[in-house]
């Protein structure tokens, strides 16, 4: 039998075997006799001590930083199981409180069979912590494999630490993040005899801190008479002209390559690209685009482009192109610099049989469906999208989607609404150089944690009760750098890291640590968001601007009552992928003819305002002729890259 397969056996039967003895002999040592003690512990001994040596011989295990005296423990025990005598060097770090009476003589030496089943234990608790492992092994292997690591994790350290703003050593970062914590708890506190937002209820024997809703801003006549006019000045015009239009504009379809990376293109493709598209986006399929008179729509020559050019990298990267054109439109960048961005999800009913959809009663009635989770910048622009079954549950999704956007636009801050968000999704997000600011809807059930358990916060003292407790990041420092090293590097994906975090429905040391990293940013953002008025208005404008992208999409997205037929992933992902696409032309074209309307106004001796302006949406789609026209033909002028005409409000045709 191979070495391997030989370790793999042995191990794989711990649980059962030795483990179990010592997990029996841990109940035998609660009996209050000593003498039926020694008599259980003896027989269980015997029976361990027939297999033990086997164990040590062939069984290497690895530990993470809270592991390590486990592994050093063993290994004693390796070392002197054969010894009649063994020595009285045995490591002591292992022999937690309950069992030093038992380990520990009167005399100070170890009782060595209390000392074996003592170790035994503490090896099965850190197995399932994951503080130890083994390899080979799929269900006991290192929660780490697969982050950078040896010489490759050497080199690239400083790399990252430079590159994210983190010291290599944990003290630096901690001591800045504490004062930090420190000074806005003072200048919050502080602010709070003049914060008419906040006040504190009393609950029971507790004091609950009530933040009030925020008022509805009145919208002045200038606003309203704006968005008037630039809304009736937007040319009337059908959804497959505005797709050819922008196509010519950006030159997006050139991003669609060939499956089999050939170059040569066939006549009129863009056309065909555009056909394909928008019958996925508007899901009513090829049947209303055909027309077996122009080439570029025949059944076949739809089908062939809609099978060798779209698919996930080509539509992330005419993504990337539209993207790039909104941010560089004078009007997209009043309203945001593409700093910021905020993630929702929008679900769709999946009336077919495959394992690609998930229930939800709230949603889906009695079927199934999925959502299609978005991250849109503050410049209305959608930069990644991911599909998940059912609806979400795993807030590592969020960290996904930011990470994996492959545009120009690379935001720092990042919003939610109040149900995306946890003590790991804080500290990956903080660690990884982006700030996380989710909207928090019930302030009162938030925790508020300190470091520093004596300092005064005034009013704020009531409320923030709970200890941060740094000694829980310290140890596990090189490993957080390692993970999120990892992510940025791309090595391992957002989704893929559950492993690492989590071990069944316990998390792994180092998700503790990040958790307890991710206490202090959710209390930073907590206490700020309850102290700034502008900062949660600037949340409630951004996530309002993910729900009317997404009003948007149900009306693109018509055909077949509005529900996702693919069965399987891929085919999905494509489709919505498409939507997106489709979406971005919109804000784009929107965005085009809006500035335009904007001179237009000006040059006419009309009063526009900045701060108006900033708050107009090019989430519109009243001018856009979704349904009854398919004709694939912009004006000759309108190609070559001229504007088409402004509609004049006056003209109700």
């Amino acid at each position: 039998m191979p070495d391997g397969d030989l370790r793999t056996r042995l191990f794989e039967k711990i649980p059962r075997n030795a483990l179990t003895l010592a997990l029996e002999g841990v109940n035998a040592l609660i009996r209050p006799a000593d003498n039926v003690y020694y008599q259980e512990l003896d027989a269980k001994y015997k029976t361990v001590r027939c297999f033990l040596p086997a164990l040590v011989e062939h069984i290497r295990f690895g530990a993470n930083v809270a592991g390590e005296p486990v592994v050093a423990a063993f290994d004693w025990l390796r070392s002197n199981i054969a010894r009649k005598k063994p020595g009285n060097d045995a490591p002591r770090e292992v022999i937690r409180k309950p069992w030093q009476r038992h380990v520990l003589r009167e005399d100070g030496s170890v009782d060595f069979h209390a000392y074996t089943f003592c170790v035994l234990d503490e090896l099965h608790t850190a197995l399932r912590r994951r503080d130890v492992f083994v390899a080979p092994s799929w269900r006991y292997a290192d929660p780490r494999a697969g982050l950078l690591d040896g010489a490759e994790w050497e080199a690239t350290r400083p790399i990252i630490c430079r590159t994210l703003g983190l010291s290599a050593q944990p003290e630096p970062t901690l001591s800045a993040l504490t004062n930090e914590l420190d000074r806005t708890y003072r200048a919050v506190a502080a602010r709070l005899p003049d914060n008419p937002a906040v006040r504190f209820d009393q609950v029971g024997d507790k004091q609950e801190l009530v933040l009030s809703p925020l008022d509805k801003l009145d919208e002045p006549a200038s606003l309203i008479a704006l968005r008037e006019r630039v809304a009736g000045m937007l040319p009337r015009v059908d959804l497959p002209e505005l797709i050819l239009e922008v196509a010519a504009r950006t030159g997006f379809t050139d991003a669609f390559t060939h499956l089999s990376e050939r170059t040569a293109r066939a006549t009129d493709l863009p056309i065909s690209l555009c056909a394909v598209l928008m019958a996925e986006a508007c899901n009513t399929g090829p049947e209303p685009l055909i027309r077996g008179d122009i080439p570029a729509l025949k059944r076949d020559r739809l089908s062939w482009v809609d099978q060798n050019y779209v698919r996930d990298d080509t539509l992330t990267a005419a993504n990337a192109i539209l993207v790039a054109a909104q941010s560089r439109m004078a009007l997209a960048n009043l309203w945001g610099g593409g700093e910021v961005a905020s993630a929702d999800g929008i679900r769709f009913v999946v009336p077919v049989r495959t394992v690609h959809a998930g229930p939800n009663p709230k949603y889906f009635g009695v079927g199934r469906g999925v959502t299609w989770y978005n991250l849109i910048s503050d410049q209305f622009s959608g930069l990644n999208d991911i599909t998940v079954p059912g609806t979400l549950r795993d807030s590592l999704i969020l960290l996904a989607v930011v990470l994996e956007q492959q545009t120009d636009l690379q935001p720092t801050q990042i919003m939610t609404d109040t149900g995306a968000y946890s003590d790991v999704v804080f500290g990956l997000f903080r660690l990884l150089g982006y700030r996380f600011s989710p909207r928090l809807a019930d302030v009162g059930g938030t925790r508020f944690w300190r470091i520093d358990p004596q300092a005064d916060y005034g009013l704020l003292n009531t409320i923030s009760a709970h200890n941060l407790s740094l000694q829980k990041i310290i140890p596990h420092w090189d490993d957080m750098l390692r993970l999120v090293g990892s992510l940025k590097l791309g090595l391992v994906p957002a989704t893929g890291i559950m492993r690492t975090l989590q071990v069944g429905d316990r998390p792994t040391r180092l998700a503790q640590a990040i958790a307890e990293f991710g206490r202090i940013d959710k209390t930073l953002h907590t206490l700020t968001y309850i102290d700034d008025e502008a900062k949660r208005r600037g949340t409630l404008t951004q996530l309002n601007r993910g729900e009317g992208r997404h009003s948007v999409a149900r009306a693109v997205f018509h055909g077949k009552r509005g529900e996702l037929r693919q069965h399987y992933r891929e085919g999905q992902e494509d489709q919505l992928g498409a939507l997106g696409l489709v979406l971005n032309m919109i804000v784009l074209w929107n965005t085009i003819y809006m500035e335009a309307a904007l001179d237009q106004l000006r040059a006419d001796g009309y009063t526009v305002k900045n701060e108006d302006v900033a708050r107009l949406s090019p989430l519109l789609h009243e001018h856009i002729n979704m349904l009854g026209r398919y004709s694939f033909s912009v004006p000759e002028a309108v190609a070559k890259g001229e504007l088409r005409p402004l509609h004049d409000p006056a003209d109700n045709d």
